[in-house]
């Protein structure tokens, strides 16, 4: 694992938000960013104010949008994805009627419509699983052997697998996604000794960003499995608990779930777009 400190790439990009976890880019340029209390955020990237537009009253991990600019959030205090359209706010899914959610952690669409949701079950209980929620809204357990504390997931460029954090593990991993839409294969991408890893996204060249709850840094991992250390804040100021990014303009936007802020990292590189599908909602 190569190491650098890369603070000078890091700065504050919008403040005032309630201790932000989940934050992803929406098909209509602006950035969405939940809070601990339940917060739905929307900034505008030209003037990076923060706008509160609608609340679950229940604590927001991940969260990604259709193709309306609907937001499908993972409350882990309702126990459910909900869905957040025109600032009301419904569920969308709590699971199967045999298999209830219990700890939602981040959604996913794929280019058919299909939600893919980690639930990240109970900490060190090696309980977890990922759901796959079709167009129509019908849930299923897609996965059960990536269980570890399954948490941020992305897909890859050509639809055909997912990358998951096992934060207990810890480790990278990759789910092929069969023709069929079945779960494949895991196979580990990257073993993650001495971190809490939470979040991860793509750039076009197939490398995974790993944002590290603990400690408070960014990881490059190559589609080879090299770790290169591409950010690191040991003072937890400009990155404290970063959790999760999404890419706009070129740079990473993160969530820090441990202070109030947005960060921006600056790469200068194209991420992985993201599946914008049409739903009936």
């Amino acid at each position: 694992m190569s190491v650098g400190t890369g603070l000078d790439r890091v700065s504050v990009w919008a403040e005032g938000l309630d201790h932000p976890e989940g934050v992803t880019a929406g098909p209509d340029g602006m950035v969405y960013a939940g809070g601990e209390a339940g917060q739905v955020y929307r900034i505008d990237p030209a003037d990076r104010i923060c706008h509160q537009i609608a609340s679950t009253e229940g604590f927001l991990l991940g969260l990604c949008c259709d193709g309306a600019a609907n937001i499908f959030a993972c409350d882990i205090v309702r126990k459910e994805v909900v869905v957040i359209s025109g600032g009301k706010v419904r569920t969308y899914s709590a699971g199967t009627d045999e298999t209830k959610m219990v700890n939602p952690n981040w959604p996913l669409f794929d280019h058919a419509g299909n939600l893919y949701v980690t639930d990240s079950g109970g900490w060190k209980q090696d309980s977890g699983c990922i759901f796959r929620i079709d167009a129509k809204g019908q849930a299923k357990v897609w996965c059960t052997t990536a269980s570890n504390f399954p948490n941020g997931a992305c897909l890859s460029a050509d639809g055909t697998f997912l990358l998951v954090l096992e934060s207990c593990t810890p480790a990278l991993v990759r789910i092929e996604i069969l023709p069929d839409g079945t779960a494949g294969e895991r196979t580990v991408l990257a073993d993650l000794p001495g971190t809490i890893p939470d979040g991860v996204t793509l750039d076009t060249a197939g490398n995974a960003y790993v944002f590290c709850y603990r400690p408070d840094r960014v990881l490059r991992v190559s589609p080879k499995g090299d770790i290169e250390v591409i950010a690191d804040d040991p003072e937890g100021t400009a990155l404290s608990a970063p959790t999760n990014g999404a890419w706009v303009d070129g740079d990473l936007i993160v969530g820090n779930l441990g202070r109030w802020h947005l960060a921006k990292l600056q790469l200068g590189l194209e991420g992985v777009p993201l599946c914008y599908p049409r739903l009936e909602t």
